[in-house]
């Protein structure tokens, strides 16, 4: 396998008068942003590869005069409630002991509010409960064994979520795990060939996040997970923190993630994508900004491969107020589905700090 550094020189902005590629263009200032909104800006819908049928859902919810948070939920209880995405709800891959642990967070533009559930069990659709978190009560995280006494208390109903291929992909895992789990011994960032040793059909990352503008230019969005397959009981990733696996701000933008949650809340990369784009970076920019700092920032050897580069996959998503959108990668090969309107949602290609080409 050979390995060249490159930034890919990809930009699809969707400006919805229908201008082309933005790459680096200055947004404006926040009072601009608002005017263009209401005489301009038409909805948009934005998700990690998996969301297909997410976006279209929302889409067609938000032209029928639903609330951007309203719609991004439903759209990802598709994905959530669909045995064959192993990364999400129903069907998710699960941690060490056989259990599948489920993380949401939700953030809703307009009111600023935030909710979110981590290693939650038994419930189907965590973004539910997230909302429900957001909604009706004072906190923003409720956790593991809280969080679902909490759902329960409002009519969520518990149910098995291993399913059969679930669960011969976890056996698998146990009868050839040997010392290659997230166990590690005493080590420093020098360190290398501990941990983190699994065939890459072994070990999987997934999540689903949304994030859409609506017709009122109102912004909010959505990140939902099973988590990291195998992992330590009672880890949590970055898709329940809001600021790592999702962050809004209703006059800037949007922005979430899938990949490796540890690296993601190490480096906040959703909040700063969004503060990227308040200083006037495109959406891509932005998520390549955030791509660089985490390959930048990660220092132990285990995680890198022989050029110092980090060798796991973080996907970036990210949308503006001006309904401007777009993803990258810190390796190529990954692709986001949108929807701008259309009765279809399309895939396009992520925007990549590292290309990898195969012999």
């Amino acid at each position: 396998m050979h390995i060249s550094m490159k930034r890919r020189d990809f930009l699809k902005s969707a400006t919805l008068a229908g201008a082309a590629a933005l790459v680096g263009e200055k947004v404006g200032g926040l009072g601009e942003l608002h005017a263009q909104t209401k005489s301009a800006v038409k909805p948009v819908v934005i998700s990690s590869g998996n969301g297909l049928k997410a976006t279209a859902k929302a889409m067609e919810m938000i032209q029928g005069g639903s609330d951007a948070l309203d719609a991004v939920i439903s759209g990802v209880n598709i994905v959530e409630d669909d045995p064959n995405d192993r990364s999400v709800g129903y069907g998710g891959l699960p941690n060490e002991e056989g259990v599948v642990e489920l993380d949401s967070s939700v953030m809703h533009g307009p009111t600023g509010r935030g909710g979110a559930v981590a290693a939650i069990q038994n419930i189907k659709n965590p973004s539910k409960v997230a909302k429900m978190v957001m909604e009706r009560s004072d906190h923003v995280l409720l956790v593991g064994k809280g969080a679902l006494k909490f759902a329960k208390a409002h009519g969520f109903k518990e149910e098995n979520l291993l399913t059969d291929e679930a669960r011969e992909a976890w056996l698998r895992w146990k009868e050839n795990v040997s010392n290659q789990d997230d166990w590690l011994p005493p080590h420093d960032i020098n360190a290398k060939d501990i941990g983190e040793g699994f065939k890459p059909f072994v070990r999987h990352y997934g999540t689903i996040n949304c994030d859409a503008i609506d017709l009122n230019g109102n912004l909010s969005g959505v990140t939902t997970t099973s988590g990291l397959s195998f992992k330590i009981p009672g880890r949590v990733g970055d898709s329940a923190i809001l600021g790592a696996g999702l962050y809004v701000d209703n006059e800037v933008g949007a922005a979430g993630s899938t990949g490796r949650g540890e690296a993601n809340l190490l480096a906040c990369s959703s909040v700063i994508i969004v503060e990227y784009m308040r200083q006037g970076k495109s959406p891509v920019d932005a998520c390549l900004m955030a791509c660089k700092r985490i390959s930048d920032q990660t220092k132990e050897k285990r995680l890198l491969d022989e050029k110092g580069r980090f060798k796991f996959q973080v996907v970036f998503y990210a949308l503006n107020k001006r309904g401007e959108y777009g993803s990258a990668s810190i390796w190529s090969g990954s692709r986001f589905a949108v929807n701008t309107g259309e009765k279809e949602s399309r895939l396009e290609e992520s925007a990549y700090l590292y290309k990898t080409e195969r012999k």
